[in-house]
């Protein structure tokens, strides 16, 4: 028998990360904490590096490689390009704020590099076993994130209780898989795909396994009924934590639910449409409902996080190239808009004090005028009105549950987001209207404060001018699943 070398150009970013992340922990033994910033450079200087990479080697073309278990195509290398871009922005938002409370460590970093690589290799599997190796990849990496304050009651609960969660949800994925493969014989995308379209696979295998993989699904996107991690780890976890798990695992996510139910699943698209239909719309509910009673903003955006994934599911639940390309835009909208609230709670936080309620933002339009008004387009865009980048996500993925024939569904998630509105209009009224309880000034770091403005126009240029965006989606989506 020979080894064949498989074509390692679809990979080499993942491999580029993974150098560098080992290079990054080797160094950092050596660095004093004086010159911990060199682990920082190394860790912006590997995204950098990954995204010229994947750049230069990217093709228009679906490549497999690894005997089928890894694919390179134009999806893969955009929701790859974001995933840097997300990456990078929260190291930058969150540089201050971890040097303050004794967490710029090389672990902080080459933990962010790990879990960056699950992503990766989510977003460019092809096969079930690659699937769950980057899930756990990414999903081990969080948990030691989130426990990495270890002085720390709240965020080591939070740890605990996203653990044995995920651990749960991680075994009914893998249990979903292998009644997926007992009735297909294998675990590769593509062919999982051809034995459903050809109905070699037993129907009541298939069934029960699909439902355990939607389950593990749920979880991941964090939609109910699984949503129950979402608060408290986000509430728990240091705001910067919670300003990565909120941004770019959403892009995996979405990878990973394009990568089984579009592409693998796709001929059972009327057996999975219905349960996605029941956590749209509980998701959309509950979300927008338990936010309205929050005080405390981590808490609040993680309810309204569930809600979005609500939204999101809207246009996947439709079956349709245009329902998916749609919600591709949505998800990149969404991870636009949180990296840019929770950023804003980075910058208002100081040592010894955490910006984490809502009076906390109180006469922030007296004490940093452009702060508020950053704040006020991104909690817009939240809300879904125009013309900022939120209202046309929102739209999008309701034209595309409208066209699959769901008018209930639509008008449903319209009642919703008028509902939703209260909670992101109440923060706008406190900004401006209220008088402000602390009377601290505002030190941000250069970087920071230029990064919160891009964020924020960016919010407002995307919803002025979304079509290059939309076009692109569309175009990955086509290229991808044709």
């Amino acid at each position: 028998m020979t080894f064949v070398t498989p074509n390692l150009i679809p990979a080499l970013s993942e491999i580029f990360v993974l150098i560098m992340a080992s290079l990054i922990l080797v160094v950092d033994v050596f660095l004093s904490n004086r010159n911990r910033y060199i682990s920082y450079a190394l860790t912006q200087l590997t995204l950098l590096g990954a995204a010229w990479i994947t750049i230069s080697s990217g093709s228009t073309d679906v490549v497999y490689t690894f005997n089928g278990m890894f694919v390179g195509d134009v999806m893969a290398n955009m929701l790859k390009m974001m995933t840097y871009l997300a990456v990078s922005a929260m190291l930058v938002y969150s540089r201050s704020y971890i040097q303050l409370r004794n967490l710029f460590t090389g672990e902080f970093f080459v933990l962010v590099l790990f879990a960056m690589l699950g992503m990766m290799v989510m977003i460019s599997a092809s096969h079930f076993l690659t699937l769950y190796l980057g899930l756990e990849l990414l999903s081990l990496s969080l948990y030691s994130l989130v426990a990495l304050q270890r002085d720390s009651a709240q965020a080591t609960e939070a740890a605990m209780k996203y653990f044995v969660l995920g651990a749960l949800a991680s075994g009914l994925l893998l249990y979903g898989m292998s009644m997926i493969y007992g009735a297909t014989g294998s675990l590769e995308i593509s062919k999982v795909a051809a034995a459903i379209q050809h109905g070699d696979g037993g129907r009541t295998v298939l069934a029960f396994g699909l439902v355990f993989i939607v389950a593990g699904l749920a979880f991941k996107l964090g939609v109910v009924p699984f949503h129950m991690w979402i608060p408290d780890v986000y509430q728990g976890a240091p705001t910067a934590v919670t300003l990565f798990i909120g941004s770019a695992p959403k892009i995996a996510a979405f990878a990973f639910v394009m990568r089984l139910l579009a592409e693998g699943l796709n001929g059972l698209v009327h057996d999975w449409q219905g349960m996605l239909i029941i956590m749209a719309v509980l998701s959309m509910a509950i979300g927008n409902l338990a936010a309205i009673a929050q005080t405390n903003i981590k808490r609040m955006l993680a309810y309204s996080t569930i809600s979005h994934m609500g939204f999101l599911l809207l246009g996947i639940l439709s079956g349709t190239l245009n329902g998916y390309s749609s919600s591709m835009f949505y998800v990149l909208a969404y991870v636009l808009m949180s990296l840019g609230s929770f950023g804003m709670i980075l910058l208002l936080s100081r040592k010894g004090f955490e910006a984490e309620n809502l009076d906390d933002f109180k006469g922030l339009n007296q004490r940093k005028p452009w702060y508020a008004f950053m704040l006020l387009l991104i909690m817009f865009s939240m809300a879904g009105v125009p013309p900022t980048v939120g209202f046309y996500a929102k739209l999008s993925v309701l034209q595309a549950a409208l066209s699959a024939g769901y008018l209930w569904l639509v008008v449903f998630a319209v009642l919703m987001s008028v509902i939703g509105a209260f909670y992101y209009l109440r923060i706008i009224k406190l900004m401006y209207f209220d008088a402000p309880l602390d009377q601290a000034p505002i030190e941000s770091q250069p970087d920071s404060s230029m990064l919160i403005s891009l964020n924020g126009m960016a919010v407002l240029a995307l919803g002025i001018l979304p079509q290059p965006l939309m076009a692109l989606c569309a175009y990955s989506i086509q290229k991808s699943l044709l």
